[in-house]
């Protein structure tokens, strides 16, 4: 297909991009923050200019429409999530807009770089249209650029009225991010057969594998007396930690995997030499080696509670989500249907993992068979995010082409 540039489409992107919506994982309301809920309402006023009466916003902060369409015909569901990444601001987003990229070096403030030579995938956008931060803040398309695809699908459905197509649902959900999105996600409610979440970076994918999950809480007790009267009583609770780490497997890290490699994600350690804690994720595509890697804890505790007598090491686990493939393997017409989009539109694309957590995953096993599709947009949740304009149009005419009839 030729490049689509049209600017048109970004008016939703833009506006909603200047919504601070960042969850907070710390909080016990739903949503985790209010300004998602401000953002909840501005989408739902949008819906509802365009002259959209079936839609309304839960007491949960989701914003659903249905769409109807050609009787005895599939419905097919949309997702997209209005929340923003915990590690960067979504405070004050200034989109930088450049035209027919040179392929060159995009310098951002701070002394930030968006280099070809580090992200190589620019050498592919030469010529199409991007959008960045100024270099102080995430860009918010993670996941913006997915509810402005999907506006922009039911938009085009308004002002195109002949066009044939499927019943369609559609829910923008709150705090994925922090893996709550789809805490109150109800089937009987949303009433799709199968969806699609859009979600993620390139276009040209079909993802419906996703990691198992999990998270590991260590407490560790030590013992602790002078340093200068320790020799063979003290029992440092944060040494106890590191070498909790070294029984690891040292190379599965997300520094050192890709595809479908899981890893150990060491992300808080805390304490002194009395008590510690650590708290890792864990992931892995395949359920028995995720198994196995939290069963390398439990080894790790036995093997130093023998050696360190006055120690104590408590273990949590909290299994987070599962592979939506152990669903979509059995029912893969969403699947199916993405395929023949593609194919009608002669556009070529892969099947590639998902190398963390979707809402998709738990749709899938509450009755939604639900893969993802990217937006064309990159470096996710820091401050050299981008989209590019491009790909973000391209999945508007792929979104059309599925529930076309």
């Amino acid at each position: 297909m030729e490049k689509n540039n049209n600017l048109k489409t970004l008016d939703y992107f833009l506006k909603y991009i200047t919504f601070d919506t960042q969850s907070d994982d710390n909080s016990k309301t739903t949503p985790s923050t209010f300004n998602q809920l401000v953002l909840a309402k501005e989408i739902y006023n949008d819906i509802k200019k365009l002259g959209y009466t079936n839609t309304f916003i839960d007491e949960f902060g989701q914003v659903y429409l249905f769409i109807d369409g050609e009787k005895n015909s599939d419905t097919i569901g949309f997702c997209a999530h209005m929340d923003t990444t915990l590690e960067e601001s979504g405070k004050n987003v200034t989109a930088n807009i450049i035209i027919n990229y040179d392929g060159k070096n995009i310098i951002l403030k701070n002394n930030k770089i968006i280099s070809p030579n580090e992200y190589p995938i620019l050498n592919s956008f030469i010529g199409d249209t991007l959008i960045t931060t100024d270099g102080t803040t995430l860009l918010g398309a993670d996941d913006k650029a997915g509810i402005s695809i999907i506006m922009n699908l039911i938009r085009f459905l308004k002002e195109n009225p002949s066009f044939k197509h499927h019943p369609i649902s559609i829910l923008f959900t709150c705090d994925e991010e922090i893996g709550r999105g789809a805490d109150h996600f109800n089937n009987l409610i949303f009433k799709a057969d199968y969806g699609f979440t859009i979600d993620g970076d390139t276009p040209y994918a079909i993802s419906y594998e996703n990691f198992n999950a999990a998270e590991v809480d260590i407490n560790i007790t030590g013992f602790n007396i002078h340093p200068g009267e320790a020799k063979n009583k003290m029992v440092n609770a944060l040494l106890l930690a590191f070498q909790i780490n070294s029984y690891l497997d040292a190379k599965a890290i997300p520094e050192l995997t890709e595809n479908y490699q899981g890893f150990y994600h060491l992300n808080d350690l805390s304490g002194n030499e009395s008590r510690a804690h650590m708290h890792y994720i864990i992931r892995d595509f395949n359920q028995d080696e995720l198994n196995n890697k939290i069963d390398a804890f439990y080894n790790a505790k036995d093997i130093l509670l023998k050696k360190y007598k006055a120690a104590k090491i408590d273990i949590g686990v909290n299994y987070q989500y599962k592979n939506m493939a152990e669903i979509l393997n059995k029912d893969s017409r969403a699947i199916n249907k993405a395929k023949n989009a593609f194919d009608k539109l002669n556009i070529s694309y892969k099947i590639l993992p998902i190398r963390g957590g979707t809402d998709g995953a738990t749709f899938s096993f509450k009755g939604c068979p639900t893969p993802n599709l990217g937006t064309g947009s990159y470096n996710h949740h820091g401050v050299l995010e981008f989209l590019n304009v491009n790909e973000h149009n391209l999945l508007i005419e792929i979104l059309k082409e599925i529930v076309k009839i």
